[in-house]
């Protein structure tokens, strides 16, 4: 359930968002992988002095000192700190640390992209609190440009109907509101449970049998892969096919510039099944 929790976005927690600073931050802390992953994409890494667990893009953030994750903030290390930015994860973070580090009067930005589109403006406003708005803009629109592209060279394409294993134990996958969805769109996927009740609902294997999917996708967690022995299901066409896939869970679900290599394995598999 961890893992379910580290990628299943939360409801956000509505925070402040500085468009401007007095002077470009060099003291960063980053509450979340896709906000480092973000600050070294623009060049402002280097300022980065602490983050969170599993915070593992480019390598070099592998060396940032972390003072939480998941299940909390150490406070006391943001005050020792000092930072003059930090980088919070209305989804991802604690609510109750995210209202301290306010109480306590930090600039406080909320990364939390819900768009496949908002990952350009994010790299942006980073790009005006850092002083690397020329390295930001840039990337911005080469990464508009690059959806774009996926976009329209996939919508011409017969539609595949997709089951996008979230998490095997308990089965869970993605609806309308998702931020997998959006990517299955992009390659002109059906997703046979766009229109269930919640964006990550828990399903039955019968129900994934009724739906007959013709490609079935996993991320490459081993406890996703192994939770289910699909080869007992030959009834599904995506079983008997052998369409069923294991993508890189960082590039489909972390929002980065790099979600375009994500957009782009997912379109890959469905042409294998087209």
């Amino acid at each position: 359930m961890k893992t379910i929790n580290r990628i299943v976005l939360l409801l956000a927690v509505c925070l402040p968002i500085f468009s401007a600073m007095a002077s470009p931050a060099k003291r960063i802390i980053a509450l979340s992988p896709h906000s480092v992953e973000m600050l070294y994409a623009i060049g402002a890494g280097d300022s980065i002095v602490a983050t969170t667990d599993h915070a593992d893009f480019p390598k070099s953030a592998l060396d940032i000192p972390r003072i939480g994750g998941y299940h909390g903030i150490q406070i006391e290390r943001v005050l020792e700190l000092q930072p003059d930015l930090v980088v919070v994860w209305g989804s991802g973070n604690k609510a109750e640390d995210l209202q301290r580090l306010k109480e306590l009067g930090f600039n406080v930005y909320n990364s939390d992209p819900k768009t496949l589109e908002a990952v350009a403006d994010e790299l942006k406003e980073l790009g005006e609190l850092t002083g690397h708005q020329v390295e930001a803009n840039k990337l911005a629109d080469d990464y508009l440009a690059g959806l774009e592209a996926l976009r329209k060279e996939n919508q011409p394409k017969s539609e595949v109907k997709v089951f996008y294993q979230l998490w095997s134990t308990p089965l869970m996958t993605v609806a309308k509101n998702s931020w997998i969805q959006q990517i299955i769109s992009v390659c002109h996927g059906n997703n046979v449970y766009l229109d269930a009740a919640s964006d990550y609902p828990q399903v039955s294997l019968e129900s994934v049998l009724l739906n007959m999917p013709e490609v079935i996708l996993q991320s490459q967690d081993e406890g996703n892969v192994l939770g289910i022995d699909w080869s007992e299901w030959q009834e599904i066409p995506a079983v008997k096919n052998k369409h069923i896939y294991q993508l890189n869970a960082d590039l489909l679900h972390r929002a980065t510039p790099r979600a375009l290599q994500g957009v782009q394995a997912l379109c890959d598999a469905l042409d294998k099944a087209r």
